[in-house]
């Protein structure tokens, strides 16, 4: 479903089970992957990779060559930069042009989740299952099932795939566990958590 007031370019490749809301912009090159939702004013730009399953909400500004993994979350009014050194103009005073610099993107790995109005700076990985909360401005990489906040970004906790606050597993802290799934989790390093499988 392409809605009559979206822009999508001919050279995008969107997925005919993807959803473009009103005056959303998809560019040339990007790919739409299937059951994706690309909310109200919504820009995806030339180039860019979106995932199968996944949600990209009302205005949100995701620039390429950002790279979205599948069953993303991207919020409303999120921005992933992509240029380290911003200007309208070089030093000798002409206006910059796309020969001017080279694009850094973000890369989201599956299942994060990007909360409302957050930024993420270019270039930067969010990790998988990772909650971006809302406000947040990502200069450094998200590790996979890290919860980070603030301005700048810093880790305030772990989640799992349900999206819940991960607890100590009777006082350990070096254990953790879903108080939704029951999953399991063990700290392997002071940024690295993975998920501990049933025999």
């Amino acid at each position: 479903m392409i809605h009559t007031t979206a822009e999508v370019s001919p050279d995008a490749d969107v997925d005919p089970s993807a959803s473009i809301w009103q005056f959303a912009h998809v560019r040339e090159g990007a790919r739409v992957g299937s059951d994706v939702v690309v909310g109200r004013g919504a820009y995806i730009g030339p180039g860019v990779v979106i995932g199968d399953r996944c949600k990209v909400q009302n205005h949100a500004l995701v620039y390429e060559p950002a790279v979205v993994g599948e069953g993303v979350f991207i919020g409303p009014g999120v921005v992933f930069t992509n240029d380290r050194h911003p200007r309208a103009i070089n030093p000798d005073g002409t206006q910059k042009s796309a020969a001017d610099w080279d694009a850094v993107g973000v890369t989201v790995l599956s299942g994060a989740s990007i909360g409302a109005r957050a930024v993420c700076v270019a270039p930067v990985t969010i990790g998988r299952w990772a909650l971006v909360a809302a406000g947040a401005v990502v200069v450094r990489d998200v590790p996979d099932f890290a919860m980070v906040a603030g301005a700048p970004a810093r880790r305030i906790g772990w989640v799992g795939p349900a999206g819940e606050r991960l607890v100590e597993v009777d006082g350990d802290p070096q254990r953790l566990s879903c108080p939704r799934t029951g999953a399991h989790f063990v700290l392997t390093g002071p940024e690295t958590l993975v998920e501990e499988v049933a025999a």
